[in-house]
């Protein structure tokens, strides 16, 4: 096996000297007809015969304790195999834990926490039957509004400890020009099209889980310590991910009611929750209160910056949402101070959406940065020029890669931003009110550990195994080129199995580093396999040209197929952090720009345009590339005018909890959206040279949509999402 720890930039790489042309190119999906065709299977299909169903009875309480179950009127409906409470296994105490739902224990710890569990012999009995369940409760007192609790300072929570740099007050006391504000933004559903879903069977002492997760090697510990039993006897399958978004990276509580339900029956046990069950039994994002300080002199540079923010999390679950994490590198500044305080609620957990941190911080450090150019009378990208930092200003660290100015210059070109208007509110179209807005985009790169191998097959063909994950993302398809362009084959000649914790261990899809991370395993491994095909040409690897299904050295060519003489090379790739993980930044970055129109009479804002110019390291598929970039603005765009989780104060009770009330972006909000890549090979981050993209598209965009409504309104809002009631009283007269 090749075992590679970035100890140092990886040069030259094997893949700059492939001539297959595979990589980078917009080639379409691996899977994609299977996908169309419906012949993909997702983990509610294609269950084995004897299948049963089973439904999920929730907590109709925000706090207190389970009295009584009385199940007698649902285990007297035709079809109900059982009914199931109070299993000893599920460890009490961890009720607010996604993976560990309390069932052991009569506590309820928040409103929709799973307490009982239905079996039947269809998914409309069992769903029936669960209604049927009279639950008996000593209802308590809860914390259910985050703003009436007490805010901790001292404490441990998440992974982003608090900064301190310089004197700020003192920095900030002295400095010409200070920004002060403070914005809050609400909760956030990870809201995916495949409803979280697991289908669970015993063969002996071995269990079987299909399930919708991102990351299916951890999924396999978690059901094996919650079950009390050792991993080796536990498998999940994980083939096709119908999104994800944060939501499915941990285990959900409905794999472990499923795997309980299986054993108790004897049979195939498959689950699906309801959306409002999603909104309960999921972790959702933390709403925030975000302080941004900003001090300055009167040319716009910056001496002193400060994102302090508060953030809430039940009594059991050790995530906090990063908030500051792309402010971190984004501006210079000497005095510096970044915190996260913690508010603890008896709510479901909070957890990883999509970009954690940088979704949300960057409404308030990117609407701040707006704010402060137009105070100066600076273009607000001349303003973030001037405050462009040489090394990571917070860490000192230098920067692997960072192409944030040209991606700004670019924007700025195709998007038309010299025809901006400068003074807010001044262009005008009958009743609309036309704006500009832009903002920088960034997301930090992890490197992370990531095995994959490849076998090259007598017959020419080759076989990528991973056990990483596809979400929509594109995996399948950028394992295929990667394969491909080093091996000098065709897609059609690449075969990918991924999905499967029989496979060798992945990174799985989270953070944005699965792409590098197993892209670059399964490009050692090839490595290897292209050491042994050297040996059979009797030629230096380097000198090696391999291109369509033949091997060239000098004037020698030979077909492929011919020097595996009937027995597949094999070869494992592994990749790991190392030395140079830890001595550089590490970020993908962006420019984001939006048009908008709102109308002067009623407040509705229309996005007329997006458009997105963004540094990525290595381009691995530009289409699939282009289509996560597209999603992610889209969704920026959504949280600036729509998206808001709601919750009643008295009860801990979600009011919106399905689609119909929560509102995410659909196609008549969405205008047409152009995004554009400046390629720079990042030979710091991974040995394929990519960095992460699938949640770059989210930071930023919304904040240039709020930018671009105070440019054509005048109006600046504080408190997201920009909803037409907090526009209306302060619009100018039409």
């Amino acid at each position: 096996m090749s075992d590679l720890a970035m100890d140092a930039p990886y040069r030259p790489a094997a893949l700059d000297r492939a001539e297959q042309g595979l990589l980078g190119k917009p080639i379409d999906r691996y899977e994609g007809p299977l996908k169309v065709s419906g012949a993909a299977p997702y983990a509610y299909e294609q269950a084995p015969e004897g299948t049963a169903y089973m439904a999920v009875v929730t907590a109709a309480i925000g706090r207190g304790r389970v009295t009584g179950i009385d199940a007698a009127a649902a285990e007297a409906i035709p079809g109900v195999l059982t009914v199931i409470h109070g299993d000893p296994r599920m460890p009490a105490g961890e009720g607010n834990s996604r993976a560990m739902p309390a069932m052991g224990s009569d506590e309820v710890f928040h409103y929709g926490q799973g307490i009982a569990l239905v079996v039947a012999e269809t998914q409309e009995v069992a769903r029936e039957a669960a209604r049927r369940v009279t639950v008996h409760y000593d209802e308590q007192p809860g914390r259910f509004d985050a703003t009436a609790v007490e805010v901790q300072q001292d404490h441990k929570l998440g992974f982003l400890p608090p900064v301190n740099r310089g004197d700020l007050e003192a920095a900030l006391a002295q400095a010409e020009v200070v920004l002060d504000r403070t914005y809050t933004t609400p909760i956030h559903f990870p809201a995916a099209l495949e409803p979280h879903a697991t289908l669970a069977w015993w063969e002996g002492d071995q269990l079987l889980v299909r399930t919708s997760n991102q990351v299916i090697g951890g999924a396999k510990g978690t059901i094996a310590t919650a079950l009390g039993i050792d991993k080796s006897r536990v498998r999940v399958q994980a083939p096709y991910v119908g999104g994800g978004f944060g939501g499915k990276t941990g285990v959900g509580q409905e794999a472990i009611f499923a795997a309980i339900a299986a054993e108790a029956v004897g049979r195939p046990v498959k689950v699906a929750l309801t959306r409002r069950q999603t909104a309960y039994m999921v972790h959702h994002r933390s709403p925030t209160t975000q302080r941004l300080r900003i001090g300055c002199d009167r040319e716009g540079r910056i001496s002193a910056i400060a994102h302090e923010s508060v953030a809430y999390q039940n009594d059991d679950s050790a995530f906090l949402e990063p908030v500051p994490f792309g402010t971190l590198p984004l501006y210079a500044g000497e005095a510096r101070r970044f915190r996260t305080d913690l508010a603890r609620i008896d709510l479901p957990a909070t957890g990883a959406v999509r970009a954690p941190g940088e979704a949300i911080g960057t409404f308030a450090v990117e609407c701040a940065m707006d704010e402060l150019a137009e105070q100066l009378g600076l273009d607000p990208i001349e303003l973030r020029r001037r405050n462009e930092p040489t090394r990571d200003p917070t860490t000192g660290k230098r920067f692997s890669t960072r192409r944030l100015l040209d991606c700004y210059d670019e924007g700025a070109r195709r998007f038309g931003w010299d025809k901006r208007e400068t003074t807010p509110g001044s262009r005008r179209e009958g009743e609309w009110l036309i704006g500009m807005g832009m903002a920088a985009a960034l997301r930090g790169n992890f490197t992370v550990q990531a095995e994959a191998e490849v076998i090259l097959g007598a017959d020419g063909r080759a076989t990528v195994k991973t056990d990483m994950t596809d979400i929509g993302t594109g995996t399948y398809t950028i394992l295929a080129q990667t394969a491909g362009e080093m091996l000098g084959l065709p897609i059609s000649a690449i075969d990918v199995v991924i999905g499967d914790t029989d496979l060798p261990p992945s990174a799985g899809s989270g953070g944005s580093f699965g792409a590098g991370s197993a892209c670059a395993a399964a490009a050692l491994a090839c490595e290897d396999i292209l050491t042994e095909l050297g040996l059979r040409m009797n030629a230096a690897t380097d000198d090696l040209r391999l291109k369509d299904g033949q091997v060239t050295a000098g004037a020698r060519t030979t077909p492929l197929a011919d020097l595996v003489r009937g027995s597949p090379i094999a070869a494992k790739g592994k990749t790991t952090p190392g030395k140079e993980s830890q001595a550089t930044s590490q970020a993908s970055h962006g420019a984001q720009f939006a048009e908008v129109a709102v109308n002067a009479v009623t407040g509705e804002v229309r996005v007329r345009r997006m458009l997105g110019v963004f540094d990525i390291g290595r381009v691995l598929n530009e289409k699939t590339a282009r289509n996560q970039i597209v999603g992610g603005m889209v969704w920026g765009l959504a949280y600036a005018l729509t998206e808001d989780a709601v919750v009643d104060p008295r009860n801990g009770r979600f009011v919106n909890p399905d689609f119909g009330e929560y509102h995410v972006a659909v196609n008549a909000d969405v205008p047409q959206i152009e995004a554009y890549f400046i390629e720079e090979i990042d030979d710091s981050a991974n040995p394929v040279g990519a960095k992460g993209v699938g949640e770059l598209g989210i930071a930023g965009s919304g904040a240039a949509v709020v930018n671009a409504i105070h440019n054509a309104t005048g109006v600046r809002i504080y408190d997201m999402p920009v909803t037409l009631d907090k526009l209306l009283s302060s619009l100018p007269p039409v």
